[in-house]
């Protein structure tokens, strides 16, 4: 139930379109106004019709007498990257238009969070007189604080806010563009003396956000969970130009989990294959196209999300600005994998325990070192859930919510 502090509770209605859980191939029961929803993860779900679309286009039949070495390609400098991985990834890139691949190694990891350690581990000279600063601009992602203090390491330490930071010497910044959570596109804010800069960029893919240039920086990292959906396949990459910061993150894998599984890379590169193929009918009508179908899918929610925060002063979202897309050919907006979503009334001092109080688990701004009048919503969860979300969300609203 809600507590006075939270809110009263709104009765929910149901429509069969939040309740069609069966019909889409989602395993959670909501058909009952007690049904909790969580948004909180970046869970990419929403793409699993597309991959039952596919049927049997991503199946990869491994026999038994193959991966069995620890080595993929001994002549490689990352000496556990399958190489028909690295050759679906530098074709994907250059088939999107999202990223320089000429004269960059690639170091593939256990998602972009083994690379995040290993880039951080790379960067920072062994016999340092003091830590290196890690910072990032608020809001920021809500676990590099926890993956830079995870380890104690006594090579770097987190420093907070980049807007603020004004500490001499060495450090790290990390950027995130588009930016989780708020959906931003990023550069650096430190500009000062010995400082390194590593570029997440997991979300710049054309069904978020419009490919305005193809990115050219010393280290961007990029994962296949939010590229395609596969998040338990566990694959990320990082485009890496200096060979000696390349081989010290590829040193940091070897010894944090010898290489990575081969099985997952072998299923990322199938599925990054099939992608590129269906890049070359873009537009036609039998299209096939990922990103074409999930940058649809994406502005449908979104169109549908900003309809229902628009009809009250309660909520509102970010606005982004038209910008031509390279890969689509025409002017397109951000979609974003986040709703970065402020309560405006006064008397909802913490969104997240407000939302949490009508069955809404979201992530809130105090977990990015922001206001807690902000939380995190989800756009890439369960179709059924997304409408009951908001379903609940137009009902507060119709309520005129005030504080009880």
């Amino acid at each position: 139930m809600c507590t006075e502090q939270a809110g009263r509770v709104i009765n929910f209605s149901l429509s069969s379109a939040a309740c069609n859980s069966e019909a889409n191939g989602s395993r959670t029961n909501l058909s009952s106004s007690d049904s909790v929803i969580n948004l909180d993860h970046g869970d990419p779900i929403i793409f699993e019709p597309y991959w039952r679309k596919m049927g049997d286009k991503c199946t990869v039949v491994i026999p038994g007498y193959q991966s069995l070495s620890y080595f993929a390609n001994i002549n490689n400098l990352c000496w556990f990257l399958e190489p028909e991985l690295e050759k679906a990834i530098k074709r994907l890139h250059r088939v999107v238009g999202n990223a320089v691949v000429e004269d960059y190694h690639i170091v593939v990891g256990t998602g972009s969070s083994q690379l995040i350690q290993a880039a951080l581990y790379a960067l920072c000279p062994p016999d340092g007189p003091e830590p290196v600063s890690v910072v990032s601009a608020v809001p920021y992602y809500s676990s590099y604080q926890d993956v830079t203090e995870f380890l104690r390491s006594g090579l770097y330490k987190w420093e907070g806010d980049a807007r603020t930071f004004d500490k001499e010497g060495a450090y790290i910044e990390l950027v995130t563009s588009p930016n989780n959570p708020d959906g931003t596109i990023r550069e650096r804010i430190v500009k000062q003396g010995e400082g390194k800069v590593v570029h997440d960029l997991a979300y710049y893919w054309p069904h978020y956000t419009p490919i305005t240039s193809p990115a050219d920086y010393d280290i961007m990292l990029f994962t296949i969970s939010k590229c395609t959906g596969h998040a338990g396949s566990r694959i990320g990459w990082a485009l890496v130009k200096d060979e000696p910061v390349a081989k010290k993150m590829t040193k940091f894998i070897e010894l944090n989990t010898i290489g990575v599984s081969k099985e997952s890379q072998l299923r990322a590169a199938k599925i990054l294959g099939v992608i590129s193929d269906n890049c070359l009918h873009f537009g036609s009508s039998s299209s096939d196209n990922f990103f074409e179908y999930a940058e649809h899918l994406m502005a449908k929610r979104w169109e549908e999300l900003m309809d229902v925060v628009g009809r009250s002063a309660i909520f509102s979202l970010p606005e982004y600005p038209q910008e031509y897309c390279l890969f689509a050919g025409k002017f397109t907006e951000a979609h974003p994998a986040f709703a970065w979503m402020k309560c405006n009334n006064d008397k909802i001092e913490d969104c997240e325990k407000f939302f949490r109080g009508n069955k809404i688990l979201t992530r809130g701004g105090k977990r990015f070192v922001a206001d807690p009048k902000y939380v995190r919503v989800s756009m890439l969860g369960k179709e059924d859930e997304f409408n009951l979300f908001l379903e609940r969300l137009l009902a507060i609203q119709e309520t005129g919510y005030v504080l009880g």
